[in-house]
Order: C-alpha cells, then structure tokens, then sequence
C-alpha cells in the first residue's frame, strides 16, 4: 500500500447526520492542539480539512489563554498532500495559500508534531510551522516532479528556512528522506528518529508557556517576516502556477498514474530506452534503475 493520498471515500453514512470533524481541537495549559484526522485520505489537503484547520485556528487566535498551537496528527501519515480525488482548481490553490499564511500570521507559535509520513503539500505545513519534531515513524518527500508538478505554493513558507542545495536535490528527484536529514537541511527544529516526538516537545512547550502574549506575538513577528514577504510577493503567481499545472495533460497522466498503481508514461518511455540501450550494448541507462511501481510515496501539492 502507498501512503499518498488516495480517492477512496468515507464509508457511506446517514446524509442527515453531522459530518464528522476532519480536525480535532483540544486546549490545555495553555496548548491548542489540533489534530488532523481524515484516516481515508491519509489527512490529504482536501477543500474541508484546509477550512476547518483555518477556523481552528482563529478560534485559538482569538483565545486569550492560549500560548501556543501544536499541530499533529492521527495515524501513520502526517499529511499525504493534496486530496487527488478534488477537482484541480483555482480556489483550491488559493485556499493553500491562505491556509499557510494562516499559520504564518497567527500572533502565537505554531508548533508541529511528526510521527508519520509527510508528502508534498504536507511540507508546506512544516514549513510554515515556527518548530517541528519529528520523531519514530517519520518520513519526508517532496514528489511533486513525478506527478508533473511542482512545489509551487509551498515553496513560500519552505525556501526562506530550507538548505538550498538540498532543497534543489529533494524537489527535484522526490527521493524519500528520514528525520534526521529533515532536521539537517532545515525542515524541522528537531529529529529524533527513533525516539519520542512527545518527549522531545516537552521542554519547548514549556518554555512557550512561560512566554508572554506580546512577548511571543513580536518574537514571532521577527522570524518570520521573510515569509510573509514571500507571500506578499509570490502568492498570487504561484497560485497561478499551480491551478496551470494541475490542469495540464502532463499533471493528469501523472496523477492518473498513481491511482492506478503504474508508471507514468514518461517513465515507461525511459524503461523503454534503457531496454533498448541494454539489447544494442549502447552506453544509455543502466537495466534495473528505473523506479519501481509504488516505490518513493507519492503525493502532490500546490
């Protein structure tokens, strides 16, 4: 089984009953913590979870007690990317943004927790995130190129924290990488890959909780103002970018693919030159190195 996002509905349920919240949200010692958890899309960036992690976190805005937010989720996958069963829109590309501005402009440290895997616009959350840990179980990849895309929203948050030449290396291969490299390259504030992301935390929130509103809010206001600069700058053409590129025949047979558990085209025609290279003895791609079906989850994002 993959761990990218799939189209696999929830069950079928009694149409008049309340939809279940894809966010869950819970206050104590002054710590939000909103969990994700859409388990049949692997917390996918669907149209409602971007909405609903949006209100919840205005309402924590909006609550004096509150110090801090911690973001986290339920299951093996932080956030899968973009929910490839939604129809590519406009207003979906924008939603993103909106959503990792969101984060940015809270007044109040927002904080990640990972213990899963994180795909392609799942990035773009970390990265938006003032810290993050990653602990057991956690996994990144940026797999936006072997879809036909580009991590075009996300990279408003990412680039002004990622290491550049690693982010050139991760954007454009979608190799998978470990908690330790994320910390390494800027992803994350701290990885212990085979420890307790909880335990990790611990002292962070509790110095957030000794931070005084103002105090935090200014703190905050200083280390992210490249960020918001970025927004202020590249969000409308990025959005841009991202509705063109998820409408293009290219993004199509990429996503298609991956539904169906194959190959894209483009990899099957380089399987192909290979094969052809290895019968004439000429001096092309090695037999073997192709990608394997399933292999490095996919995802996608804006």
């Amino acid at each position: 089984m993959t761990d990218g996002p799939t189209t696999d509905g929830p069950p079928t349920e009694d149409p008049t009953a309340v939809p279940k919240p894809l966010v869950r949200s819970a206050s104590a010692r002054g710590i939000t913590t909103l969990t994700l958890d859409s388990p049949h899309n692997r917390n996918a960036l669907s149209t409602r979870l971007v909405a609903e992690v949006r209100e919840a976190l205005e309402e924590a805005g909006r609550d004096d007690g509150v110090r801090a937010v911690l973001l986290t989720h339920t299951g093996t996958t932080f956030c899968a990317g973009a929910d490839l069963s939604e129809p590519p829109s406009a207003s979906g590309a924008a939603g993103l943004v909106a959503l990792l501005r969101s984060i940015v402009e809270l007044p109040k440290p927002v904080v990640a927790r990972v213990t899963g895997h994180v795909r392609a616009g799942g990035l773009g959350l970390l990265g938006a995130c003032d810290i993050s840990a990653a602990g057991r179980g956690a996994s990144f990849a940026f797999t936006e190129a072997r879809l036909g895309l580009a991590p075009a929203v996300i990279s408003m948050p990412l680039l002004p924290r990622l290491d550049r030449r690693a982010a050139a290396r991760y954007y454009l291969t979608g190799e998978r990488f470990d908690a330790a490299e994320a910390a390494r390259i800027g992803l994350v504030t701290i990885a212990d890959p085979e420890g307790d992301a909880d335990e990790a935390l611990a002292p962070v929130l509790d110095g957030l909780r000794r931070g005084s509103p103002q105090g935090l809010a200014e703190s905050k206001r200083l280390v992210t103002a490249d960020v918001l600069r970025a927004f202020d700058r590249d969000g409308e053409p990025l959005a841009a970018l991202s509705a063109r590129l998820f409408a293009s025949e290219e993004a199509r047979e990429g996503m298609t693919a991956f539904l169906e558990r194959r190959e894209p085209e483009w990899v099957r025609e380089t399987a192909a030159d290979a094969g052809a290279d290895a019968q004439t003895g000429g001096a092309g791609a090695t037999p073997g190195t192709g990608a394997t079906p399933g292999a490095g989850a996919a995802g996608a994002s804006r």
